[in-house]
């Protein structure tokens, strides 16, 4: 069984800009993004959704380099992935001309992988986070932000755990109702076997990440058109959705998992218009985000 972990508000969303006929989603990154293919099964996932349709991925990057395919069909290749490049120089160079030219209406990004492995250190790599969401929300105010735990490597590991440990406080505290930061925890339970080459994302790999990102990114494509609820804390699951490959095994899980009735670690557990359960799995007690959104932790 895996969570997501949520942070956000749970209102107050706003939908897609008068005239605009699709939501706009910005794949952003390093060679993780550029050159794997969870993109294309996270598209096949939109289109089993009936979301492609209403679905624009953009950026300056159009290029297939693994030559992936989307079992449905031709999938959008538009993306912000760039290999070896560091969060630091996206931030400080890249980022704000790219929010100017394509507008997106939701980003989700993994970074830091480079910045590791060239000595930059932790607070440097969340200072560029930080840039990088003020940015966003200056681009645009109801920017919908997703930050994706970083996969391991066989090598500099302790430095990209020491990232993931650093995001849930980070996304807390930067936190907004208008714009809500998600995290999709595509860090648990991903082992180096599911690498290609130490750093890459093998099938199984890519089938992880994309059984991640899913149920924080539809309802956000749904909710940002207008017709559907916010996240919530997702159905358990082990075994994760039709991807365009599947994984060999299901990844061994790491989190504590909770008994009916109560909600994981980082579940939702209260709020206004939440119905669900408000006890918290042992070891985590449930807190006040905001007034639309509490979370066991």
């Amino acid at each position: 069984m895996h969570f997501t972990k949520v942070f956000a508000a749970l209102s107050l969303f706003g939908t897609v800009a008068l005239g605009q006929t699709k939501v706009k989603v910005m794949p952003l990154g390093d060679s993780i993004t550029e050159i794997t293919c969870w993109r294309a099964s996270l598209w096949d996932n939109l289109v089993n959704a009936g979301l492609a349709s209403q679905v624009d991925f953009v950026g300056s990057m159009s290029n297939n380099p693994e030559n992936c395919r989307a079992a449905t069909g031709s999938f959008d290749l538009n993306h912000e992935g760039h290999s070896g490049w560091l969060a630091i120089d996206i931030a400080n160079n890249y980022l704000q001309g790219w929010l100017a030219s394509y507008k997106p209406d939701i980003v989700m990004f993994m970074l830091g992988t480079n910045d590791v492995f060239q000595g930059r250190g932790t607070n440097d790599i969340m200072n560029a986070y930080t840039k990088m969401v003020q940015l966003m929300r200056a681009s645009n105010p109801n920017m919908k932000i997703i930050v994706d735990l970083v996969i391991p490597a066989t090598f500099s590991n302790n430095g990209l755990q020491a990232i993931n440990a650093q995001i849930p406080n980070w996304a807390r505290n930067l936190n907004s109702t208008a714009s809500p930061i998600y995290i999709a925890d595509t860090a648990t339970g991903y082992t180096t076997g599911m690498l290609r080459d130490g750093v890459h994302p093998n099938a199984q790999g890519d089938a992880l990440i994309t059984q991640r990102l899913t149920p924080v990114l539809l309802p956000l494509i749904r909710a940002s058109l207008g017709g559907g609820q916010t996240p919530t804390q997702p159905p358990t699951t082990t075994s994760p959705p039709t991807q365009t490959s599947q994984p060999t095994q299901t990844p061994t899980p790491t989190a504590v998992q909770p008994t009916p009735g109560t909600v994981a670690k980082w579940g939702q557990c209260g709020g206004n218009g939440y119905n669900g359960p408000t006890g918290c799995v042992s070891g985590s007690t449930c807190q006040k985000i905001n007034d639309w959104y509490s979370q066991c932790i």
